[in-house]
């Protein structure tokens, strides 16, 4: 009951910002080219702008001179992303003053016996680096001096108005559900003997689940969302590969190869990666039309970049199976209530896929897949007996970590819009991978949604792009927090990102590749990517 009440106040509090309070406000911008509305003064429409003659530091000097805040919530962004790359270093702090805590407890132990509250059994200055280690949470205190800053250049009204009206948090929200629901035992397990028949022909050896679960899961993801995709792929290598303690480059370049493969595995329909949802509905595209121009190259590139690391890291994948003699899988901690093996019912397994479905369903809309989620946590008790306890903590920090980076993200449309017209058509998609690196790829093909007149070629360079990038860091796609909440613990003071743009740069490379050099069907001598049916539209040549 702790629980619901605690997921009850976090999603409402999470839900208030995406519903637009509406009475009593005027908006700032009150008719936009798209029809809609501004509440907030900032971040001012690409459309408000001024007209300025030159290039790509000439848009950009003027919209700096124009609104000063915009670099300012620039250099905000910048100092958060270098705040990630030193998340191990805070972590490194937090256990050097632990264990000065835990000496200083246990050398006053005696003395202090007869005055046992005297002793202050939590490390303040542990707990404080401890937070600032974790990277679910940086953007989140990030947001804090943001908050200062847009107060300082505009006004407290103004930054209220853009979270609650301007801003819109049901991707975070839907993350949490379903992340939830995926991590549930029967979801679990039925993604689990999915991937055993595959694993099965490698005689359920940590290398044959290695290799099973970074192909099968992000193809999967597909179906049942990324982020369903990469916490079921999270936890299967926790549990069937990860907990063998493989070496450091070996766990980077899994951990790098899980990130690209999911990114570009969701390609398949046109619901299921965040950055193609962003635009599939604007530039109507269709599952089949994302099959056959994204989804067999992704579906090559996940085969190639898995068959490549296997070889190049096969001794070290047997060496990781010799680890596995004489423990029996999943009976290494029979008490643990995670592992247990009685066998879940058919009719409980399918009521667990159909609230995951719904929740993909009805994914645009809170009301429906919250409620659902309320019904699926009463599910859950009413099934005790076949549940594992439903965690809420990586669910709860990863849509934090999301709900930060929309609130940043808004803020840089000033750059990135101006960006994104000035490449060609040939250099647009290597600058999607590379800004993708340091923005969600989300937040770049959404704002390529925004952008008009731009050719289907341009169109299919910046998903290419964004897509391919997914993998480099772990804010460069939603899913990845996830994926890094659950498997962290296997790394020594966290994950590194230089560790993780390592392992994920080859799968980057041959993602890249493949988007670019394989063709695509339907061939047109114009414009090799015109969906049946659909005229050409004209690429505006940046001023």
């Amino acid at each position: 009951m702790k629980r619901l009440i605690l997921l009850s106040i976090t999603l409402i509090s999470l839900g208030t910002a995406a519903v637009s309070m509406g009475a009593g406000f005027q908006p700032h911008f009150p008719e936009l080219a798209d029809g809609s509305r501004q509440y907030a003064s900032f971040p001012i429409p690409a459309e408000k702008y001024p007209p300025v003659e030159g290039g790509l530091m000439d848009i950009l000097k003027s919209r700096a001179q124009t609104d000063p805040f915009n670099v300012a919530a620039t250099v905000i962004f910048l100092l958060a992303i270098i705040h990630t790359f030193a998340a191990g270093f805070f972590i490194k702090l937090a256990h050097k003053y632990e264990h000065r805590h835990d000496e200083a407890v246990r050398l006053r132990g005696v003395r202090d016996a007869e005055h046992p509250d005297g002793v202050n059994e939590v490390s303040f200055l542990g707990t404080v680096f401890h937070f600032l280690g974790e990277i679910e949470a940086v953007f989140g205190l990030w947001v804090i001096v943001l908050a200062g800053a847009a107060i300082h250049y505009h006004s407290w009204l103004d930054f209220e108005l853009y979270l609650s009206h301007d801003r819109t948090f049901v991707e975070p929200i839907f993350v949490v559900i379903i992340m939830a629901i995926a991590a549930s035992r029967p979801v679990l397990r039925f993604a689990e003997k999915m991937m055993s028949r595959a694993a099965s022909i490698g005689n359920g050896t940590p290398a044959a689940w290695w290799l099973s679960v970074l192909i099968i899961a992000p193809l999967l993801g597909a179906f049942i969302t990324e982020p369903a995709a990469m916490t079921i792929g999270a936890l299967l290598l926790a549990r069937k590969f990860y907990r063998f303690d493989p070496p450091p480059a070996l766990a980077y370049a899994t951990l790098g190869l899980l990130f690209v493969n999911v990114s570009i595995g969701g390609t398949l329909t046109n619901f299921a990666a965040p950055p193609v949802l962003m635009v599939a509905s604007v530039w109507e595209w269709t599952t089949p039309f994302m099959f056959e121009h994204f989804g067999w190259k992704a579906m090559t590139s996940i085969l190639l970049a898995s068959g490549l690391y296997y070889l190049y890291f096969r001794k070290q994948l047997l060496r990781v199976s010799d680890l596995m003699d004489g423990v029996e899988d999943g009976k290494s901690n029979p008490a643990a209530w995670q592992e247990r093996e009685n066998p879940i019912p058919l009719w409980i397994t399918a009521v667990h896929i159909g609230f995951l479905f719904w929740t993909v369903y009805t994914a645009h809309f809170p009301v429906l897949f919250v409620g659902g989620f309320l019904f699926f946590l009463a599910f859950i008790i009413a099934t005790r007996h076949h549940q594992n306890e439903v965690s809420l903590r990586s669910p709860i920090l990863v849509g934090f970590f999301l709900a930060a980076l929309v609130i940043h993200g808004g803020c840089q449309a000033w750059w990135i819009a101006p960006v994104i017209k000035s490449l060609s058509d040939q250099t647009l998609m290597l600058g999607a991978t590379i800004l993708t690196a340091f923005n969600d790829n989300a937040a770049i093909t959404y704002l390529a949604a925004q952008v008009d007149g731009i050719s289907m070629t341009a169109k299919y360079a910046v998903v290419a792009g964004a897509v391919t990038g997914g993998g480099l860091t772990v804010i460069a796609n939603a899913p990845n927090p996830a994926g890094q909440s659950i498997l962290s613990r296997f790394f020594k003071d966290g994950v590194s990102p230089l560790g993780l743009f390592l392992g994920a740069i080859t799968p980057t490379i041959i993602a890249y590749l493949c988007f670019m050099l394989l063709p695509s069907g339907h061939a047109d001598e114009k414009d090799p990517l015109k969906p049946p049916g659909k005229p050409v539209e004209q690429h505006q040549a940046p001023h």
